[in-house]
């Protein structure tokens, strides 16, 4: 086994970008910047100038990447907000649909699943987060007026995003297709592949991951924008996020309109080629109604 590293000062740090190539002009600033920005973390966006040798290519500067640091950072905060209106909406339309169709507690009856549906896993799931948010008024109500019975439309809200995209995959097949038709115009098999695609977004969000050239692992299904040049790019999950958001006036709005003043305010720093963006992202980017 390798021998761990021993730990660096910042100068240090500061030495051992500048012998890889750097430059950094202002080492104060730079300094001022590494105590706010872990020297692991801030390292990964060196990754589109590196070469085979470990050096960085001529004319990589520090001020750069730190600059494409903040654009991730941004774009990272702006899919998290998108993701939210998503993650409430489905969870909305998921327990209106299954309260309606199996009643207030039909999510406990394994026979209201696909066949290959674990259910022992799926209420050990929940179990565990009633544990982890025992002290919220709501949990504490119904664990002591129903004797922690929840009904569909309350214990929907304790799902992870991550149960929430299972539970829908786990519906059968009828449910699964009248609940992507109705709400969201597409098929049962793209609409699991949409949730797949925001599910590995929002956690690399929640965990402060890197979005910025970035290859994502889960290919969007029924998206004709893209093809296989970008289809595992940011750009890639930004389409899905347009295309699960049920309101058209607020993507373009509210998000769509953040994402343009964004891309527009780093277009001289970022590499859109980085990021999967074709040359007309404007207009694929923005919500029609259809």
């Amino acid at each position: 086994m390798a021998t761990i590293k021993p730990p660096t000062t910042y100068k240090q740090q500061i030495e051992k970008l500048r012998l890889r190539g750097c430059i950094i002009a202002d080492e104060s600033q730079a300094i001022e910047i590494l105590s706010k920005v872990n020297y692991y973390r801030l390292t990964a966006y060196f990754l589109p100038f590196k070469q085979p040798d470990e050096t960085y290519r001529a004319g990589t500067d520090f001020n750069t990447v730190y600059q494409i640091y903040e654009f991730d950072r941004k774009i990272r905060n702006l899919m998290f907000l998108a993701i939210e209106e998503i993650e409430i909406n489905l969870r909305s339309s998921l327990a209106y649909y299954h309260a309606q169709k199996y009643g207030a507690l039909g999510y406990l009856d394994n026979k209201n699943y696909y066949p290959k549906h674990d259910h022992t896993k799926f209420l050990s799931r929940i179990d565990d987060e009633k544990k982890k948010r025992i002290k919220e008024p709501f949990v504490q109500h119904h664990l002591k007026k129903y004797g922690g019975i929840f009904p569909i439309w309350v214990i929907i809200e304790l799902f992870t995003f991550t149960t929430l995209s299972h539970f829908y995959a786990d519906l059968p097949i009828d449910d699964q297709k009248y609940i992507a038709r109705k709400f969201y115009k597409t098929h049962n098999k793209t609409l699991r592949s949409w949730l797949r695609c925001s599910t590995d977004l929002r956690n690399f969000c929640a965990h402060f991951g890197r979005l910025y050239y970035r290859i994502f692992t889960s290919i969007p299904d029924g998206i004709p924008e893209l093809d296989k040049s970008n289809e595992r790019s940011l750009f890639a999950v930004i389409m899905v996020l347009r295309n699960l958001f049920t309101d058209p006036d607020k993507w373009n709005n509210e998000i769509y309109k953040k994402i343009c003043s964004l891309i527009n305010e780093y277009s001289k720093i970022i590499n859109f080629y980085h990021i999967g963006f074709p040359q007309d992202w404007e207009k694929k980017l923005m919500k029609y109604i259809v």
